[in-house]
Protein backbone atom coordinates (compact mmCIF):
# COMPACT_ATOMS: atom_id res chain seq x y z
CA UNK A 1 0.00 0.00 0.00
CA UNK A 2 1.16 3.81 -0.86
CA UNK A 3 1.03 6.06 2.21
CA UNK A 4 -1.31 8.75 1.13
CA UNK A 5 -0.15 10.62 4.21
CA UNK A 6 1.71 13.62 2.51
CA UNK A 7 2.79 16.80 4.92
CA UNK A 8 0.76 20.05 4.34
CA UNK A 9 2.75 22.40 2.87
CA UNK A 10 3.40 25.84 4.71
CA UNK A 11 1.38 28.08 2.36
CA UNK A 12 -1.95 25.98 2.70
CA UNK A 13 -4.58 28.62 4.00
CA UNK A 14 -7.79 27.75 5.27
CA UNK A 15 -10.75 29.20 2.99
CA UNK A 16 -11.79 32.19 4.93
CA UNK A 17 -8.52 33.57 4.76
CA UNK A 18 -8.17 32.87 1.24
CA UNK A 19 -11.58 35.33 0.62
CA UNK A 20 -10.16 37.71 2.75
CA UNK A 21 -7.38 37.86 0.83
CA UNK A 22 -9.13 38.27 -2.41
CA UNK A 23 -11.91 40.42 -0.84
CA UNK A 24 -8.83 42.98 -0.17
CA UNK A 25 -7.40 42.52 -2.99
CA UNK A 26 -10.43 43.35 -5.00
CA UNK A 27 -11.10 46.96 -2.67
CA UNK A 28 -7.33 48.30 -3.49
CA UNK A 29 -7.31 47.26 -7.18
CA UNK A 30 -10.37 48.30 -8.46
CA UNK A 31 -13.00 49.99 -5.65
CA UNK A 32 -9.79 51.93 -4.38
CA UNK A 33 -9.13 53.82 -7.58
CA UNK A 34 -12.50 54.30 -8.52
CA UNK A 35 -13.17 55.94 -5.44
CA UNK A 36 -10.45 58.36 -5.82
CA UNK A 37 -11.07 59.24 -9.64
CA UNK A 38 -14.96 59.94 -8.80
CA UNK A 39 -13.55 62.38 -6.25
CA UNK A 40 -11.33 63.94 -8.46
CA UNK A 41 -14.14 64.64 -11.37
CA UNK A 42 -16.38 65.73 -8.44
CA UNK A 43 -13.62 68.18 -7.42
CA UNK A 44 -13.41 69.25 -10.80
CA UNK A 45 -16.66 70.05 -11.53
CA UNK A 46 -17.27 72.18 -7.59
CA UNK A 47 -14.54 73.61 -9.34
CA UNK A 48 -15.76 74.93 -12.67
CA UNK A 49 -15.19 79.02 -13.34
CA UNK A 50 -15.81 81.61 -16.09
CA UNK A 51 -13.03 81.19 -19.22
CA UNK A 52 -12.41 77.40 -18.20
CA UNK A 53 -12.37 75.15 -21.62
CA UNK A 54 -14.57 72.38 -21.07
CA UNK A 55 -16.16 69.16 -23.49
CA UNK A 56 -19.10 67.21 -22.73
CA UNK A 57 -19.82 63.95 -22.79
CA UNK A 58 -21.32 64.70 -26.28
CA UNK A 59 -17.65 65.82 -27.45
CA UNK A 60 -19.07 69.80 -27.71
CA UNK A 61 -15.93 71.98 -27.15
CA UNK A 62 -16.76 75.40 -25.50
CA UNK A 63 -15.66 78.01 -22.82
CA UNK A 64 -17.52 78.13 -19.87
CA UNK A 65 -19.42 81.62 -19.21
CA UNK A 66 -21.11 81.80 -16.37
CA UNK A 67 -22.02 78.84 -13.39
CA UNK A 68 -25.30 78.37 -11.72
CA UNK A 69 -24.24 76.56 -8.84
CA UNK A 70 -27.75 76.88 -7.04
CA UNK A 71 -29.11 74.94 -10.25
CA UNK A 72 -26.05 73.29 -11.45
CA UNK A 73 -26.09 74.80 -14.80
CA UNK A 74 -23.40 75.56 -16.78
CA UNK A 75 -23.27 78.09 -19.79
CA UNK A 76 -20.90 77.64 -22.62
CA UNK A 77 -19.93 79.49 -25.33
CA UNK A 78 -19.51 77.13 -28.34
CA UNK A 79 -18.51 79.50 -31.57
CA UNK A 80 -16.23 82.37 -30.90
CA UNK A 81 -17.06 84.16 -33.69
CA UNK A 82 -21.16 84.27 -33.37
CA UNK A 83 -21.02 83.62 -30.14
CA UNK A 84 -23.54 81.14 -29.69
CA UNK A 85 -24.00 79.60 -26.02
CA UNK A 86 -25.68 76.29 -24.67
CA UNK A 87 -26.66 75.60 -21.69
CA UNK A 88 -25.74 72.14 -19.67
CA UNK A 89 -25.81 70.64 -16.74
CA UNK A 90 -23.04 69.93 -14.65
CA UNK A 91 -22.68 66.82 -15.01
CA UNK A 92 -22.64 67.04 -18.67
CA UNK A 93 -18.87 68.26 -18.26
CA UNK A 94 -17.20 65.28 -19.45
CA UNK A 95 -13.56 66.95 -18.73
CA UNK A 96 -11.67 70.13 -18.17
CA UNK A 97 -8.98 71.15 -21.05
CA UNK A 98 -5.54 72.93 -20.39
CA UNK A 99 -3.90 75.42 -22.56
CA UNK A 100 -1.93 72.55 -24.19
CA UNK A 101 -4.84 70.70 -25.54
CA UNK A 102 -5.35 67.53 -23.25
CA UNK A 103 -7.51 67.42 -20.39
CA UNK A 104 -6.46 67.88 -17.27
CA UNK A 105 -9.24 65.63 -15.48
CA UNK A 106 -12.07 63.11 -17.06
Amino acid sequence: MLAQDAAPTPFELPFPVLIAIMIALFYFIILRPQQTKDKQFRDMLGGLKEKDRVVTIGGIHGVVTNVQKDREEVTIRVDESTGTKIHVNKSAISKLVTDEGESEKT
